[in-house]
């Protein structure tokens, strides 16, 4: 078995409000958890397509400053995904995509890494590529061969404004759910997808599809870890907010380096406090800051 963790999906440009202009800023769920994994010490793999163009090489440079691995990566000459970013009055931020025809979105199984061949220590997937086809599908098809060798841990990083069919996309969800060992997910996600449910009841349903634990951040309220008949919470620290871009990726790391440190079959109780608290220092610290810069282990 290798000793590296895998993270597959986007990274995109956020374009971020910046007085009157907008600022461009490295970004994409899976990019930033793989970002903070490294910067946690975790030898990482990132999978995704990378275009030549300006926007691609940016996303490379930033990649590689934070030594996340890249042997997997599949260039192209296709444009880069971009997500237009707007913040309200707290920060809180809503995206825009622009994703057709990118390098970005670019997977099939012909350059997919083999796991029964790589052997993972684990795989983290989520966010739009989990969401929208044809990459959806593909993806699905080959993380369930990784499932058979390594634990994956998902989280939909829900988008609304690139997939407004609430079914669909309820149904793109639940399919992850059932082949993961661990899901990372916000309250403002189950609240989109089941509105008017309980959450708690959602949760519930979740861990019978599959997975062992699943960890629900809720902003400012702190975040909570349930397992079959077990809930355990945790407060947010409390900071000055610069904006919430990477805040649930860098809980995500966290998530998998206690897996993978670890094991899933000991994270409860105390230990899962512990992860949990460990969570909420890191997602302070990405939050004080403007754009998804997640801390280093000696910072938290």
């Amino acid at each position: 078995m290798s000793n590296q963790v895998w993270v597959c999906g986007e990274v995109v440009i956020d374009l971020i409000p910046d007085g009157t202009e907008r600022k461009a800023v490295v970004g994409g769920g899976p990019a930033n958890t793989a970002k903070a994994l490294s910067k946690l010490g975790i030898s990482t793999q990132f999978i995704d397509g990378i275009s030549t163009d300006k926007y691609g090489q940016m996303a490379l440079h930033e990649l590689e400053k934070d030594s996340v691995l890249l042997d997997f990566v599949k260039f192209s000459d296709k444009p880069t995904c971009l997500a237009i970013v707007s913040l309200n009055s707290k920060g809180g931020a809503t995206y825009e995509f622009v994703i057709d025809d990118t390098a970005t979105f670019d997977f099939s199984h012909s350059w997919l890494p083999d796991a029964a061949d790589k052997k993972p220590l684990l795989l983290h997937i989520g966010t739009l590529v989990t969401a929208i086809e044809p990459a959806a599908s593909v993806l699905f098809e080959w993380a369930k061969k990784v499932a058979l060798v390594a634990p994956i841990v998902f989280d939909p990083n829900i988008r609304p404004a690139v997939m407004s069919d609430r079914n669909e996309y309820v149904k793109q969800v639940e399919r992850w759910v059932s082949i993961s060992s661990a899901v990372k997910v916000s309250d403002d996600d189950i609240y989109w997808l089941y509105p008017g449910q309980d959450l708690d009841k959602v949760t519930k349903r979740w861990l019978e599809m599959g997975p062992e634990l699943v960890v629900v951040t809720f902003g400012d309220k702190g975040l909570a870890g349930y397992r079959e008949n077990s809930k355990i919470s945790v407060d947010a620290k409390k900071v000055v907010v610069a904006d919430t871009v990477g805040a649930g990726d860098t809980v995500g790391a966290i998530l998998v380096e206690a897996i993978i440190e670890d094991g899933l079959d000991k994270l409860t109780g105390e230990r899962l406090s512990l992860m949990l608290d460990r969570a909420a220092r890191a997602a302070a610290i990405t939050v004080s800051r403007s754009g998804a810069l997640p801390p280093g282990r000696d910072e938290i």
